[in-house]
């Protein structure tokens, strides 16, 4: 026996409540980090219009159901390919519209914003990957040691394709992101620990070779592999900031002396006593920790927590393995923006250039965030529950 909702009981308010609640911050951070006097553009308007946009298109999501967006999947993953080639062999330089910015050439520059493919391509790929997996336990019911081991071979070139293009850029931060995604989902999707265990393993070692070769042999990294000194320098201004602390070291040491600087209680709104650059996106939680401090701080945090929560708990309610699925790999997403995001301000992980998720300035990052919790909206309003322990789902 089926229960019947409203419309308005099939949406749900709690996410939707989650998604005010960083609206408002998201505002406040930015204003106070234009008191720095660093920037002549007010973002704070720009910012709310990217958030109309975003709930604009959440609505709009909100009409298609789980076996539309299975059913387009393939279709988005590879337009979202082909933006990354069509970035690629698009124009570099001074006004042109793919001029590189900080050593990235990772944006269209377009009249009114800036897009990055990437963000999007993050949810694509989430679709895509998700499809690929319940399609194959759709074709292999029964698992073995082979049919994992080909799940795995598919998973492995499915993600070589956007993250190849992604490093092309070079754009690391984002390329970690869909590392995460990918390990994540790999967890979820079945395949025996016998293979997972020695595969991840695998990559833990190989990191940790990376990394000590990293500080102990970059010229044979350079010379074999093409690493740029940018990326050798972000590991050194990491482990040692303050031996770099007029050059790479500088955005460390400024992020976390102003988190240090708003002790318990914070100084409240007012201007910057701390410069940090790009406050106002890669480092806006330095803005939020000098005006509100260990408490302040702590609560963006315990939102975070609830938006995680309430995501996971929406994962556990869904019927169909497909949904299961793009859930996972978009609670992976947020997640690892959030760490890596928060841990790098405070020396606990190397500076890339990852936003805090809602939070941070920036339209491409917003809306595609936004896109991401869209298709979690949509799926959630027209799941069904059935009385009685009914499994059948909704067309």
């Amino acid at each position: 026996m089926q229960t019947n909702k409203s419309i308005a009981d099939r949406i749900d308010w709690s996410l939707a409540f989650i998604l005010f609640l960083f609206f408002v911050v998201s505002l406040i951070a930015i204003s106070s980090a234009q008191t720095s006097g660093q920037y002549l553009t007010n973002f704070v308007p720009r910012q709310g219009i990217f958030y109309i946009i975003s709930i604009s298109m959440i609505g709009v999501l909100m009409y298609f159901d789980s076996e539309q967006f299975k059913k387009m999947a393939y279709y988005l993953y590879a337009f979202g390919i082909f933006l990354l080639i069509v970035l690629m062999i698009s124009p570099d330089g001074p006004g042109q519209i793919a001029e590189s910015v900080n050593g990235a050439k990772a944006w269209f520059h377009l009249p009114f914003f800036n897009l990055q493919p990437a963000e999007f391509m993050k949810t694509f790929y989430i679709l895509a990957l998700a499809k690929m997996i319940s399609s194959h336990h759709e074709k292999h019911p029964l698992k073995s040691l082979q049919t994992d081991f080909m799940l795995l071979g598919k998973i492995a070139l499915m993600l070589s394709v956007p993250l190849g293009f992604i490093l092309l850029q070079p754009d690391l931060g984002t390329s970690l992101v869909f590392i995460a995604i990918t390990l994540a989902l790999t967890v979820v999707s079945g395949i025996s620990w016998k293979i997972i265990a020695p595969s991840f393993g695998g990559v833990a070692v190989i990191g940790g070779s990376l990394l000590w070769m990293a500080v102990n042999m970059q010229a044979f990294l350079s010379d074999n592999f093409g690493l740029k000194p940018y990326m050798f320098e972000r590991i050194y201004t990491w482990l040692d900031p303050y031996a770099y602390a007029e050059s790479g070291g500088y955005n460390l040491i400024a992020a976390m002396n102003a988190i240090g600087s708003g002790e318990v209680f914070g100084k409240g709104y007012q201007g910057r006593q701390v410069y940090v650059p790009e406050n106002h996106t890669d480092f806006i939680f330095t803005v939020i920790s000098e005006d509100f401090g260990f408490v302040g701080a702590s609560a963006v945090i315990i939102l975070f927590f609830m938006l995680i929560y309430h995501l996971t708990k929406i994962t556990l309610q869904l019927k169909d393995v497909f949904s299961t699925y793009v859930c996972a790999g978009i609670i992976a997403m947020i997640t690892f923006h959030v760490f890596q995001n928060i841990g790098m301000t405070i020396q606990l992980l190397p500076i890339t250039g990852i936003p805090l998720p809602f939070i941070s300035y920036g339209g491409s990052s917003l809306i595609g965030n936004m896109l991401a919790l869209g298709i979690v909206f949509s799926m959630k309003f027209h799941h069904r529950n059935y009385m009685f322990g009914n499994d059948k789902e909704e067309d």
